[in-house]
């Protein structure tokens, strides 16, 4: 029996893309049900991440005339990794596997069957990874490359090269559910989860319509949400740094004692000065760094949701009423996460 599909697609002010990507989507989606590689009850899932464009009356329409289109809407905006989850927490209650993608057509569309193909035999992971990065302008390319370095030196677990196009299998789904923290980092939790996976490459496109929402204060933030979740290694970073601050002062010390025994004695402002600034500016990065933690031990504690959902399409719920025609579909209504555990 072919698995049933849901491609996850996070959207944040989108009105520009989505009527040029999503009929690509659903043909995509279509002429799998068509060769009977996934199931009729697949479907595209698009997250509306609290646009305040018509990004979701969009999804709406889109709805009505092509059916394999669901999606649900967040109350509001609250970033990508956690559109995206929302996303896969909602799709693991009706799917086999799934397949996030970003909506701004990119990522070749294409890719979807071989990854299909990798978990036919057997992978729960499929990570899709960029094989270069010839469409990126100087800047981008030198500040990603360094970001996976970055990544590498602090000890997170990444895939190089790959973004958030991925296909993720049921079991792997549950398993990531079982992760609470508030801090997300989906390229670097993934890996963590274990199971088969393997790797498919493709090429990147220029961006369908409309600009990048990910600008460099967020990529900034991305990267230090990813290390400040996943790794402790910063903090041991400064203690070493300090060891060695430590074992220096020692030695200064020293010194200052035999030049007094001797009487070599200067008066040296400068080089009191210079190291005055030093060691306060290594107080202050070390403390921002434990800063850091501490405010996201803070925000883990809360344990506030994550996401809330403010509308859901109601082919969510029940597959056996949509239809693969271009009848008419199903109302929209909104249902709670307790209403769908409950189902």
């Amino acid at each position: 029996m072919p698995p049933v599909l849901y491609i996850v697609i996070p959207c944040y002010n989108e009105e520009k893309v989505l009527p040029k990507t999503a009929p690509l989507f659903f043909q995509t989606l279509n002429s799998f049900v068509q060769n009977k590689s996934v199931s009729d009850q697949s479907r595209i899932l698009f997250v509306n991440d609290g646009s305040n464009d018509r990004t979701w009356h969009i999804i709406e329409e889109m709805h009505r005339s092509m059916p394999l289109i669901t999606g649900i809407s967040l109350s509001r905006n609250r970033g990508h990794q956690n559109a995206l989850l929302a996303g896969l927490m909602e799709a693991r209650f009706y799917c086999d596997i799934s397949i996030s993608i970003d909506c701004d057509g990119q990522d070749d569309i294409n890719a979807m069957e071989s990854m299909i193909e990798a978990y036919n035999h057997g992978s729960d992971i499929v990570y899709g990874v960029r094989s270069d990065r010839h469409t990126d302008s100087f800047l981008k390319r030198s500040s990603a490359q360094s970001f996976y370095r970055f990544l590498n030196i602090m000890g997170i677990e990444s895939i190089y090269n790959h973004a958030d196009y991925r296909l993720l299998s049921k079991k792997v789904l549950d398993a990531l559910a079982d992760y609470h923290e508030v801090n997300l980092y989906l390229r670097g939790m993934i890996p963590l989860i274990g199971f088969n996976s393997t790797c498919v490459y493709y090429e990147r496109q220029e961006r369908t319509a409309g600009e990048s929402h990910y600008s460099l204060a967020k990529m900034v933030g991305l990267a230090l949400d990813g290390v400040t979740s996943l790794s402790i290694r910063p903090i041991r970073f400064i203690i070493g740094f300090g060891l060695l601050i430590a074992l220096f002062s020692i030695i200064g010390i020293l010194w200052s004692i035999i030049t007094k025994l001797f009487g070599y004695t200067v008066q040296g402002w400068t080089s009191l000065i210079c190291i005055i600034c030093f060691i306060s500016g290594v107080q202050l990065i070390s403390l921002g760094v434990i800063g850091e933690y501490v405010g996201k031990i803070y925000l883990e504690t809360k344990a506030r949701p994550r996401y809330i959902i403010s509308d859901r399409i109601e082919t969510c719920l029940d597959h056996t009423d949509a239809q693969l025609s271009d009848g008419p579909a199903t109302e929209t209504k909104s249902y709670s996460r307790e209403d769908l555990e409950n189902e």
